[in-house]
């Protein structure tokens, strides 16, 4: 199990800008990873570290993903006008967006390529303090082929 930052928006984790080619005077459009990525990656590289991960896994793996938003000073106002869904409108990146930063600041570093993700599990969580997201990731055994469907 990592936990890892909360992770930035993917409008601050990837940039574009239009460039000039030298060779063919062409303008273009290029996309990068911006410095507030490459400093998430490398905090998550470091916790990744810590945890005992030293290399990428090898082989397919499942990932369970739960992000918890930061909870927001007025939560307990919120939370006695409506119990159950106080949390609902609390300011979250949405669960796709925090899976696709996450898997590109882990990609490396826990595995070699996002390609390697065989099943995702993602769940937002109600917001319980500081702002965080929690791995869980399994291998997964390999299916040997369905050789009877071959015929």
């Amino acid at each position: 199990m990592l936990t890892l930052p909360y992770p930035i928006s993917a409008n601050r984790y990837w940039a574009t800008r239009v460039v000039k080619a030298k060779a063919t005077g062409q303008w273009m459009s290029m996309t990068y990873v911006t410095p507030d990525a490459e400093d998430y990656r490398r905090q998550v590289a470091s916790i990744a570290t810590a945890s005992g991960i030293g290399r990428p896994f090898p082989w397919r793996v499942a990932v369970e993903l739960d992000l918890y938003p930061n909870r927001p000073q007025d939560w307990a106002r919120r939370a006695g006008r409506d119990p159950t869904g106080w949390d609902d409108d609390v300011r979250c990146i949405d669960l796709g967006n925090a899976e696709k930063v996450l898997s590109d600041a882990l990609q490396g570093i826990v595995f070699n390529d996002d390609r390697w993700i065989w099943e995702l599990h993602k769940r937002r969580k109600e917001p319980d303090g500081e702002g965080r997201v929690v791995l869980r990731i399994k291998p997964l055994a390999r299916v040997s082929a369905q050789l009877d469907l071959i015929a």
